[in-house]
Formats: structure tokens, sequence, C-alpha cells
């Protein structure tokens, strides 16, 4: 560096580093193996039906507050029901011109509902377009636009199940798939997403470098006397970091039916003398998680609650 031109300019710069490979030895990168570059794209891919998903949902909820904004309240935004109801009916008036028994039939070809639900459904979808008012007609633009987007919503969600699906077929066999999902609150699909982010665990030396990976490792600034507030990094793998976030969350929620030490950990922050605000409190446990996950999958242990707790 001491011999590189003040006025850095991106040509000199280039040609001094490329000077220093004559004079320094550097490690070789390590490389890892193709299926690991597989699950990180199916992964990122998942990601990007999960945000096209999000964005046409909100523009039929958009159109539906328009043409039948009962809809949304006898049914469940997100079921196949729903997406297939909207594909048929997406106003009142098409409902009513149909009899009970003709919605209660097509409910039960185009669904998994029984009959008794299915009869129940048609009575609900009936009385809910007898009592609505709808701002546009059923000969609207839109009602063919809100049909697009059900259909769209639909066809996204069954590439996503095949897309989990994949990545499952290429996983089940391999050590590290097996050891993610013997930890309580992890399944097929986290434990699938949790390899493509993550990638070889064998590329890092310790659990510090995997931390710095997902961008927790500790930020600490000070000026004399004055010391900030620690903060994490936030350098790292914003995607892992977005996911462990999720992990965590879902482990404390189903605490009751599958106790891990890592909630353990969780309430251990919450309750002692000085205690640690949520966020923290998490991180904590993501902290703890990546150590943990990183001994397992370096030995190739599978997960067990008791040895933990010894």
């Amino acid at each position: 560096m001491a011999k590189m031109c003040r006025h850095k300019t991106d040509i000199s710069d280039a040609h001094e580093f490329a000077k220093t490979h004559f004079k320094m030895e550097r490690e070789p990168t390590y490389i890892q193996d193709d299926y690991y570059e597989q699950m990180r794209t199916l992964t990122r891919y998942d990601d990007e039906i999960d945000e096209e998903m999000i964005l046409l949902k909100n523009r039929m909820h958009s159109i539906l507050q328009l043409s039948f904004p009962e809809l949304e309240k006898i049914l469940t935004p997100n079921s196949a029901l729903f997406l297939n109801i909207v594909q048929r009916s997406p106003h009142p008036t098409l409902v009513l011109a149909h009899s009970k028994t003709v919605i209660k039939n097509r409910l039960k070809a185009n669904t998994r509902l029984s009959l008794e639900r299915a009869e129940k459904k048609a009575i609900a979808l009936l009385e809910a377009a007898q009592n609505s008012d709808p701002a546009i007609e059923s000969t609207d633009v839109r009602c063919e636009q809100v049909r697009d987007y059900a259909n769209r919503i639909a066809e996204l969600k069954d590439k996503k199940e095949a897309l989990v699906q994949q990545m499952i077929t290429l996983s089940k066999n391999r050590k590290e798939y097996m050891v993610l999902r013997s930890i309580p609150g992890i399944g097929d699909s986290t434990a699938c997403r949790l390899i493509g982010e993550m990638g070889d665990i064998r590329r890092f030396q310790n659990a510090k470098q995997l931390n710095a990976y997902a961008g927790i490792d500790i930020m600490r600034y000070q000026s004399g006397n004055t010391q900030y507030r620690d903060r994490i990094n936030k350098r790292g793998n914003k995607h892992l970091r977005k996911l462990l976030y999720f992990i965590v969350c879902a482990m404390i929620m189903k605490k009751k039916d599958k106790p891990n030490h890592f909630v353990d950990y969780y309430y251990q922050l919450k309750t002692q003398p000085q205690r640690k605000p949520h966020k923290v409190a998490i991180i904590a446990c993501i902290n703890k998680f990546l150590k943990v996950t990183f001994q397992l999958l370096t030995h190739g242990i599978l997960y067990d609650y008791e040895t933990a707790l010894s």
C-alpha cells in the first residue's frame, strides 16, 4: 500500500494489486459443492415468489373491496377455497345467479371440503352475496382483473410447493439436513432454507466467523470516555439474518409443543434482574443457535434436548 499512488484510480489500483500476487502468498478460496449453489438459488427463487404473491394479494384485496368485500370476512384470504371462489364469482351478482346446490357441488368438486362443510360454505356465501352492496358492476373490467390475480396467486402457490419439494428431494439424504431437522421448531422447508443461506459450514473455522457471516457480530464504538451502545454489524447475509429471526420467534410461539434450550435461554434473559429487551434477547438466542448449529453440523450430531440441558 505504501507504493500505491495517493490519487487512486481504478486502472492504477488494479495494476498494483496484480503485482502483489508475486510478493504475497494468499490462501486459496474455499470452493463449495454445486449442491449449495443450487440450494441457495432455489431459496432465493422461493423468496421472490413470496414477494410476488404479497404484491398480487394486495392488488386483489383493493379490487375486492369494491366488488365483493364480504368475501374476505367469511373465508380465509390465503386458502385455496378463497382463490377458487374469486376466480369463479368475484361479484355477488355472479353468486346469486346459481342455486345453493350448484354452488355446493362446485365447492365439493374443486376443493377438499366434505359435503357438509361445502353446504355450510355455500349458505354463508349466498347470505354474504345477498347482504353485499358492491361499488362496481359485475360487467366491470376489474372483475376480470381480480380473477386473473387469483389465478396467478394459485399458480405461484403450486410453484412454491414444487420448489420446496425439490429442495427436500435434493437434501433428504444429506447429513446437515438431518441434523437441522432434529432441532425442535425446524421443519423441512426451514431446514432447506438454512442450508441454502448458510452454505457449506466447513468453510468457517469457528462459530464467530459464522456469526459475522450472518451479520450479528457486535459493532462497538468508543471515543475517549464516551462509549456508545453496542449494536450488531448487519454487514453479513441479510436473508440468513431474517430467516434466523423468524426461526427463533417461531420456536418461542411453539414452546409448549416443542421445548428446546434456545427458548429456555430467551426466558432466562427476560426474567433476570436486568431483563433484556425482546429484540436483544432474540439476537442472543440467534447467537446461541448458530454456535450450537455449528458444533452439531461440524461433528454430525443430532440435537437432543436432554443432552443440551446437561
